[in-house]
């Protein structure tokens, strides 16, 4: 008899193996694999996204039989080491998707970890399919676990607590286990052991360090990492979720929503509620670079600007406008990305891709730093009550002549009402993947993600995704 959480979590995971998702979920996850490998090539070509080859060359010391590729680089390494470079890359450009209303990144974790698994256990397309949907499903209902209504916000975020690197290496895990043939009662103990394994702080968005962008290649790596101890025998707690020193208790003082962990498992799906990004920021910053662009189109000439007003949800606050002077004269480009005033200004100025591309924060523009000391950021009820199903924010300009503009949008680009489509998703997916393929290379990788689901091998995939 199925009694603890995990064990009702490991059960809908083999299910979904067995069974196949629903068609509709399994189309949507080609979508997050394309966004990831598009995500990841864009990186390994970055040179600002430093802590990818950093993490590479760590790989590289460790050697080992080669199970799975390294995306970019094309090195065969042990699938845990694969699966920590390529989910370092999915998240070093900060252009990873995001969980609403957990505010998780779920892809770039279980994504890589499923490839590494999936190429180290020669499974087919359609497997790995499910297990990713499998994966970022039980990874999402671990960070709405922690959504609290009353304050609208993550107890994970209140604590410094990195939610989508803890709740992503027991996805990862999940993942990774069913595609090396766990029973339900495998991908528990692979689950039950990733738990002593997730970890992550978030101080970096505030004050630098490039570590975060490691955070999700951890949570693969371990996740791939703990499924493998499974495989081998090594066992976690049946009660590593609930228990008195188990999983919530360890990260959120034993506070958790039941409910929203496990009701209708199977049959509502959260995974569908995970939204792409248009911009690579912050996803809090989305609204803002909306605004700005629409008051740009409107015909507002950025040096005419004399002041501007960023109104925000009260909770994202600490992350893009604190402290201000940080937040005014980011340190770098990366740290820019986690900037409202920054973005505002970039996107006034104008970007290129969708609004803003990675071009705009290869570097940090003079321009964009002038303007970004006239931005304050407040807090406005309206995005604040919206928050976190919603990303919302309203921009008020004053100009040198006095005269005010404003634009205000309830849902980011991208957003629960405003989804990216696919051919959106694939102009972003053709500009991240030809920063390190040639042409004709991207498009024979993006006809093989189409494919995905009927293809006999999914290592076919990672074979496209090498430079050169």
């Amino acid at each position: 008899m199925v009694t603890t959480y995990m064990e009702r979590l490991a059960a809908f995971a083999a299910d979904c193996r067995d069974r196949g998702a629903p068609d509709a979920v399994r189309d949507d996850v080609t979508g997050r694999v394309l966004d990831v490998l598009g995500n990841c090539l864009a990186a390994y070509a970055d040179p600002a996204a430093d802590a990818g080859p950093a993490v590479l060359r760590a790989a590289r010391r460790w050697s080992g039989a080669g199970e799975a590729t390294a995306i970019g680089a094309g090195d065969r390494l042990p699938a845990p080491s694969a699966a920590l470079v390529n989910g370092t890359l999915a998240h070093a450009l900060d252009y990873d998707d995001t969980h609403l209303p957990s505010v998780l990144h779920p892809s770039a974790s279980v994504v890589p970890a499923a490839l590494a698994a999936a190429e180290a256990a020669g499974a087919t397309g359609s497997e790995l399919v499910d297990a990713v949907a499998a994966g970022i499903e039980v990874c999402a209902r671990l960070g709405m676990a922690s959504y609290l209504p009353e304050t609208r916000t993550s107890l994970f975020f209140e604590r410094g607590q990195h939610a989508t690197s803890i709740c992503g290496t027991l996805g990862a895990a999940v993942a990774a286990g069913l595609l090396f043939g766990l029973p339900a009662e495998g991908v528990a103990h692979a689950a039950g052991v990733a738990a002593s394994m997730g970890s992550g702080l978030i101080e970096a968005n505030r004050t630098g360090g490039t570590v975060k962008r490691a955070h999700c290649g951890w949570a693969a790596h371990a996740g791939v990492s703990a499924a493998v101890l499974a495989l081998e025998g090594v066992t976690g707690p049946p009660t590593v979720l609930e228990g008195r020193f188990g999983f919530f208790r360890a990260w959120l003082d034993g506070r958790y929503d039941a409910e929203a962990l496990l009701s209708g498992l199977g049959e509502r799906w959260e995974l569908p509620r995970t939204v792409y990004k248009p911009y690579p920021a912050n996803h809090f910053t989305h609204p803002a670079v909306d605004c700005a662009l629409a008051l740009r189109a409107g015909g507002l000439a950025p040096e005419s600007v004399a002041e501007a007003e960023l109104g925000v949800a009260a909770p994202v606050l600490a992350t893009i406008a604190e402290p201000p002077q940080e937040k005014a004269r980011p340190r770098s480009p990366y740290h820019a990305k986690f900037s409202g005033p920054y973005v505002v200004a970039a996107a006034l100025l104008g970007g290129g891709g969708l609004g803003l591309d990675l071009d705009d924060f290869a570097a940090l523009d003079e321009d964009a730093l002038a303007l970004a000391v006239r931005v304050r950021c407040v807090a406005d009820e309206r995005a604040s009550e919206l928050f976190p199903r919603a990303f919302a924010a309203v921009l008020r300009v004053r100009l040198r002549d006095g005269s005010t503009r404003e634009h205000r949008v309830d849902s980011s680009r991208g957003g629960p009402e405003r989804p990216l489509t696919r051919e959106e998703l694939e102009v972003k997916f053709r500009s991240n993947a030809g920063r390190a393929l040639r042409a004709e290379a991207v498009e024979e990788l993006l006809a093989a993600a189409r494919a995905l689901p009927s293809a006999p091998s999914a290592a076919a995939l990672l074979g496209l995704a090498r430079a050169g």
